[in-house]
């Protein structure tokens, strides 16, 4: 009963962060690989940083997004983790099944869920705690460095936050794909059909 609880309410919150986490997830790549590879500075990265945070919402809305999308995405990974075999919630593969959306997002989610927990719970920590609680820069930067993966140094933080980034966006489309809201509708069958 509580397993169905919960996919009831994964499927309710995914389509609503749906496209604030996809630009989010695109945006925090765009910046990180921009700025890392690319050597792109100033306005043009700073575009990136402001979507990526809701910047664009102005500096009061910018924890509340911040705070709301780690919350939704929180509330994505505990729900979907009961519905995993973790939990004894997943359905039975079915040998030879053919790779689709359900499967993909399956093999997927074990995958990128911790490494996505960690960047989302440290993301919210820095921008909530320097905006509301006046955290010190320090460990606000410490933080930072966690959320985006420089404690593994110049060469694997791009490749890791790339991970992360592509990683909740597969999330993301494999997931909103399962819920139907892109289907066409089916057409009701009758007689003068058959």
């Amino acid at each position: 009963m509580a397993s169905a609880s919960f996919r009831k309410l994964h499927r309710q919150v995914a389509p609503i962060i749906f496209i604030p986490l996809l630009l989010t997830a695109i945006t925090g790549v765009a910046y990180r690989l921009g700025e890392d590879l690319l050597g792109i500075e100033g306005d043009a990265a700073e575009i990136f940083m402001n979507i990526h945070q809701g910047s664009y919402l102005g500096k009061e809305l910018r924890p509340f997004y911040v705070l709301l999308l780690a919350l939704g995405v929180i509330g994505l990974i505990v729900t979907g983790l009961t519905m995993t075999k973790f939990f004894g919630g997943a359905r039975p593969e079915i040998p030879g099944a053919k790779l689709d959306c359900r499967k993909v997002h399956r093999i997927a989610t074990p995958i990128i869920v911790l490494p996505l927990a960690v960047s989302t719970v440290t993301g919210v920590i820095y921008r909530v705690g320097r905006s509301w609680f006046k955290m010190p820069k320090e460990v606000g930067e410490f933080f930072l460095n966690i959320h985006q993966g420089e404690y593994l140094g110049d060469f694997l933080m791009p490749i890791y936050v790339t991970f992360v980034g592509i990683g909740a966006i597969l999330l993301l489309v494999t997931g909103i794909n399962m819920t139907g809201i892109f289907r066409k509708p089916r057409q009701p069958t009758t007689e003068e059909n058959s």
